[in-house]
């Protein structure tokens, strides 16, 4: 019989597991803030923006930087997972990504990002036309593009969730296979996970009025509470006969 833990259960798990690690927990969180923040101006400042050409050239190179934040979210999942099982863990632990099979790494989030800007570009591409033709129906149709984009990203982040984790623990399999067992692994427990980040909506709004400072606790926390949940999944999953 199955036993899944409830988001209470989960979030107290991660308090746990983060005393005597918070310290390094948001040093890696800053870690890799900052490389990702300097990472994604790159396009801003060397790409002229102006015309459709250049638009299109400043969202492709986004999307190839992108990749490389894969590299990140698998350093940051061997981290969290450490984490979860009690393990001592080091700010180094978020570069583990560039020394596990770092082109597994990359393939998975081409797919993420290959999704997000699908799932955003209609929305993008009508706001352009508004623009330049400030059509009210143009902004109806963004509107409705950017609801049915959302929706089917977050329906798509959710299915491929856990990924990078089974990444951590099943190293020689493929990304392809990586992400069939995270679609697997989420049947029926999309809705749970949905509900798990969206309880930490009230603290990230608090958070603002900290200046995002707060956010410098909160995010590790949600980290953790995350990688437990991974963790429940993968205890709760039928044995093979």
């Amino acid at each position: 019989m199955n036993n899944y833990k409830s988001s209470a259960e989960l979030k107290a798990m991660a308090k746990e597991q983060l005393f005597g690690k918070y310290t390094t927990a948001v040093g890696a969180f800053v870690t890799v803030s900052a490389i990702s923040l300097v990472m994604s101006t790159i396009p801003v400042f060397m790409i002229p923006q102006g015309s459709i050409v250049y638009t299109v050239i400043y969202y492709l190179v986004s999307f190839i930087i992108s990749l490389f934040i894969g590299l990140f979210a698998s350093g940051q999942a061997f981290f969290y997972l450490k984490v979860a099982c009690g393990q001592q863990v080091s700010v180094g632990d978020v570069f583990f990504g560039f020394r596990l099979h770092p082109d597994k790494a990359i393939l998975i989030q081409f797919l993420l990002s290959l999704a997000s800007y699908l799932c955003t570009a209609p929305a993008a591409i009508f706001q352009y036309l508004y623009l330049n033709g400030n059509s009210a129906v143009m902004v109806l149709l963004m509107s409705v593009s950017l609801i049915a984009g959302c929706v089917i990203l977050i329906f798509v982040s959710l299915l491929l969730s856990q990924a990078f984790y089974l990444l951590q623990d099943f190293p020689d399999y493929s990304a392809k296979e990586l992400l069939k067992m995270s679609c697997h692994m989420m049947k029926g427990h999309k809705g749970r996970l949905f509900y798990i980040e969206l309880s930490f909506l009230p603290l990230l709004l608090l958070g603002l009025f900290s200046c995002c400072i707060a956010y410098l606790w909160i995010i590790p926390y949600m980290n953790a509470t995350l990688a437990n949940f991974y963790m429940d999944l993968v205890k709760n999953q039928p044995k093979e006969q």
